[in-house]
């Protein structure tokens, strides 16, 4: 399976399980605080289903060899969206993620390896296995917000956690605030389980993360693979920090959850 095959499948697998927790949502389910500040239960599915369709739309422009739809029709999307009803936004979400998986799924051998999409706001287009990876961070990352909403202790889906561990480090740079640091630097040691992984988290502007680990660091960090990614996205709230997470040295959790507060 190549790691394209790998990201359109957890894609699969998130969307059936989030389906199937929606499609059994009632008015008050749908109108709980989320775990993303400030949006309702609805509100998340919203952003995932006009996210969806925003990137169905791009998907199709590159296939049929036209540019993307552009900024005007992602603010009438957002708009359309924001009207709904909680009910309405819980359907759409259902409909609209799922044709973008279909559309994913449907594409051959050639166009998975070949095909280069344009989003509208990165530099240059990008492969198939970027903006599949980078729709499955938003997408599993969103479900976290869903569930939490219903229980505490929630944790990211293990099929997007390994696709997600190692697969955009470039991120970290524009997720983590380094004027937050206040002039101190520091590289951590990280150790992750389920996926095992080592790799260094490196304090200091821009922030970034490697796997060149230093003979000495200034501190270590241990926690479950899906936690690291629910820190560096601003989801480890000390009530949704699981056992077992330990830290040494520099690597201090109220740090690190100030440099990483979330998007």
């Amino acid at each position: 399976m190549t790691s394209t095959d790998a990201v359109i499948s957890a894609l699969r697998s998130g969307h059936d399980a989030l389906a199937a927790d929606v499609s059994s949502f009632g008015e008050d389910d749908l109108a709980r605080p989320s775990g993303s500040a400030e949006w309702d239960v609805s509100e998340v599915l919203s952003h995932l289903g006009s996210g969806a369709e925003i990137g169905r739309a791009n998907l199709q422009a590159a296939l049929d060899g036209r540019p993307g739809p552009g900024r005007d029709f992602m603010q009438s999307v957002w708009d359309r969206w924001n009207a709904m009803t909680r009910r309405q936004r819980a359907g759409g979400f259902l409909e609209s993620d799922r044709a973008l998986i279909e559309l994913y799924e449907s594409l051959d051998r050639d166009t998975r390896t070949n095909l280069r999409i344009d989003l509208g706001f990165l530099p240059e287009p990008v492969d198939l296995a970027t903006a599949g990876r980078m729709r499955l961070s938003e997408a599993a990352l969103h479900a976290w917000d869903v569930r939490v909403a219903f229980d505490e202790h929630a944790t990211l889906a293990p099929e997007a956690t390994r696709q997600l561990l190692h697969g955009a480090p470039d991120l970290i740079g524009w997720t983590g605030k380094a004027e937050r640091l206040d002039g101190q630097r520091a590289v951590i040691q990280v150790t992750t389980s389920e996926p095992g992984s080592e790799f260094a988290l490196r304090l200091q502007e821009p922030i970034s993360v490697d796997f060149d680990l230093p003979d000495k660091a200034d501190g270590t960090l241990t926690l479950p693979a899906e936690s690291w990614l629910r820190l560096v996205a601003g989801r480890l709230a000390p009530r949704h920090t699981p056992e077992g997470v330990a830290t040494t040295g520099a690597a201090d959790l109220g740090l690190l959850r100030r440099v990483f507060p979330g998007y």
